[in-house]
């Protein structure tokens, strides 16, 4: 591990911090987690530095999640303490975000994915473009949303969260600012020159004006498609999500054939522990989901699903997870309620708020 994973330069009255892994899309390893939080402290203290912004190197992305091939070897030997450092540091990091003194600009063109909507959906500032590919796509390896995503998917409008956690669906930069999960939407061909006019700020004030000068609207695919997806992703259980979805799309709607699609293909136990965690997530704060996030997640990786979801999507290429249990029905309320109990010798999250 090395420096270069995590650039940083102060330009003008901008600190700008580059994730600098573009062949793995910038995923996030453990050691950069560390140099994100080593930068924020930087810039907090330098008086010469009045915003800051994240962005990714490359032209994939900001950063295409967690560094979950590292994660693998620790889930398939059931090491929980070999694995706990990486969530918990992010996680902390990820609510010091939500806090951060100084204007945080996080330029969210391309993949931007599980850990990589951990450093930038909390942020005071959050830039999409025509390029955006956001999501929570956990449920595909086993897994349920963590880094907060219950979090902003319980308050986003019309069930959409519901459906961007148990499909796992990337959806655009409009679809972003819909959701609440973005503010402004720019062109990709103008965030260099969005990034050189934030250079010139002489005062935290002077970033909204400039940003509202960049933003474009632009119609959301997700809004257009929130009729019917509010009402079947608003039903009770996954099973009754299901068949609502069905319904839809036996009408020869697209976006539902491929909603159902990924609701028969993703974990069955991920699914129905994400929709029971957006529903937590409705009265916690995020701290508390973050929180709640370290339980889940370390139940999962002592578990057998996410060992089996990244070996068939990351390891063996497969794409053929072999889920345990493999229906639905079989995923009791028993089996979902354990995953948000303590995990024998990891000790809950506790981020002083």
């Amino acid at each position: 591990m090395s420096q270069d994973e995590l650039l940083t330069s102060v330009e003008g009255g901008l600190g700008i911090i580059t994730l600098n892994r573009p062949q793995a899309v910038n995923a996030l390893s453990y050691n950069m987690i560390g140099l994100l939080d080593d930068a924020l402290t930087e810039f907090e203290h330098n008086d010469n530095v009045h915003a800051v912004l994240v962005r990714g190197s490359g032209d994939r992305g900001l950063c295409s999640g967690g560094d979950v091939v590292s994660i693998y070897k620790s889930a398939v030997e059931n090491d929980l303490a070999g694995v706990v450092p990486f969530f918990r540091e992010e996680y902390t990091v990820d609510h010091r975000v939500s806090a951060y003194p100084k204007p945080y600009i996080a330029i969210m063109n391309g993949l931007v994915l599980g850990g990589g909507v951990g450093i930038s959906v909390p942020g005071s500032h959050r830039v999409v473009t025509d390029s955006t590919r956001l999501g929570m796509p956990e449920v595909g390896i086993g897994f349920s949303p963590d880094v907060g995503g219950a979090y902003y998917l319980a308050h986003a409008p019309c069930h959409v969260g519901n459906y961007m956690a148990l499909t796992g669906t990337h959806v655009s930069g409009a679809d972003a600012v819909y959701a609440g999960m973005a503010d402004v939407l720019i062109s990709d061909e103008h965030i260099e020159e969005l990034i050189q006019r934030l250079q010139h700020i002489e005062a935290p004030e002077h970033v909204d004006p400039i940003l509202a000068e960049y933003h474009e609207s632009a119609p959301s695919p997700l809004e257009a498609e929130a009729h019917w997806i509010d009402t079947a992703f608003g039903a009770d259980t996954v099973e009754e999500i299901l068949a609502e979805v069905e319904k839809v799309a036996d009408q020869g709607n697209e976006a539902a054939q491929k909603a159902l699609k990924a609701l028969q293909r993703n974990s069955p136990t991920g699914m129905k522990v994400a929709l029971e965690a957006i529903r937590r997530a409705k009265n916690l704060t995020l701290a508390e989901t973050l929180a709640q996030d370290l339980r889940t997640t370390m139940n999962a990786v002592a578990g057998t699903e996410l060992a089996e979801g990244i070996r068939a999507q990351l390891i063996d290429k497969d794409r053929n997870p072999q889920w345990s249990p493999a229906r639905l029905e079989e995923v009791t309320d028993e089996i979902v309620q354990g995953f948000f109990e303590p995990v024998d010798g990891i000790d809950d999250l506790v981020i002083n708020t």
